[in-house]
């Protein structure tokens, strides 16, 4: 797919799980790549692909900082996403979140530039309201572990609004529900990265709680078409709208499939459930229907064949399953 108008494009943690692949897409799609990243969880080996393209060029930075550039579009991602990361230094967190957005918005308001921002689904905490839409507030924990990181993606989306209502910036948001793909870090502590790195190299899959806990889990190539949908939506269209895949599954239930998948013959143990884990997370995702022409189309076991081949890979250890072997090369964009 290539635009017809080529455009100067700011990625925030762009070497990033989701960034890289991000500034993949966007190099595809003829424009200029300005990947912006302090390199806390993002990785060099994410983008080395894309050095050698005279379109992409890399800048180390950490957005509490001002930047000084002209982009005609900026896509917001940079901030750790995984508790085990974003819990390791809470107060940075909050001023990525914060102090992040206040820069970006201001040199979106300086360029007259189009601005994205990577909002999740943790700005509804452990709710009340099941699956969660878009005009439910929340149930969050303003003082836990986890605070750092929800309530300062909180009030980055106030800050958007505002910015939007006194300056008339063109803002877009999106609320993203559990993603997976190739890419993610093998120690981010999320789940289907445990699951897949503990069943390859042998170790018990932990399991907190029962497992009867749901999560949805959305392909990393679903997200980004996503991400390019909500920035190319009509101007009156600023979200926030929930980007996720909304077939709801147990913890106990991926537990297994990776376990089918792998072939491996890992056991399953349990532990105490963290502070504030939600219990139930599933994406309303009628909004993203109606207004993006959106939703997922990779299955989980297929997003989680190429997920496991990747991870298979980067381990060294070769393939563990003949289902492995012949997936895709943990490209994203399968049909």
């Amino acid at each position: 797919m290539k635009h017809l108008e080529s455009k100067r494009i700011l990625v925030t943690g762009g070497a990033g799980f989701l960034g890289s692949h991000l500034c993949e897409r966007l190099l595809s799609e003829g424009h200029d790549v300005i990947c912006a990243d302090n390199f806390f969880t993002g990785t060099k080996e994410n983008i080395s692909h894309l050095l050698g393209n005279p379109r992409f060029e890399v800048i180390r930075h950490d957005v509490t900082e001002p930047i000084y550039l002209h982009v005609d579009e900026i896509y917001n991602l940079a901030c750790p996403a995984s508790p085990i990361h974003y819990q390791q230094d809470p107060i940075h967190t909050i001023k990525t979140s914060v102090l992040g957005a206040i820069n970006m918005l201001g040199l979106a308001r300086r360029t007259n530039a189009r601005i994205f921002h990577a909002s999740t689904s943790e700005v509804y905490g452990d709710p009340l309201v099941h699956p969660q839409r878009e005009d439910y507030w929340g149930h969050v924990n303003p003082i836990g572990f986890r605070s750092c990181y929800d309530e300062g993606k909180r009030a980055a989306e106030a800050l958007f609004f505002d910015y939007q209502r006194r300056h008339g910036l063109e803002i877009k948001i999106v609320r993203i529900f559990n993603t997976y793909g190739p890419r993610m870090h093998p120690k981010d502590g999320r789940v289907v990265s445990n699951f897949i790195v503990q069943a390859l190299t042998g170790q018990p899959l932990t399991v907190y709680g029962n497992g009867s806990q749901t999560r949805s889990f959305c392909y990393a190539g679903d997200l980004i078409e996503g991400f390019r949908r909500m920035m190319d939506s009509p101007t009156d269209f600023a979200g926030p709208v929930n980007l996720g895949n909304p077939v709801e599954f147990t913890v106990i239930e991926l537990a297994l499939k990776v376990l089918e998948l792998t072939g491996s013959r890992s056991k399953i143990v349990h532990r105490s459930l963290p502070h504030d884990d939600p219990k139930q997370r599933q994406p309303d995702i009628t909004l993203a229907r109606e207004k993006l022409g959106w939703e997922p189309r990779v299955q989980l076991e297929q997003g989680l064949i190429n997920t496991i081949r990747y991870f298979d890979e980067l381990l060294g250890r070769g393939a563990v399953n003949p289902r492995v072997i012949h997936a895709d090369q943990a490209s994203l964009w399968v049909a």
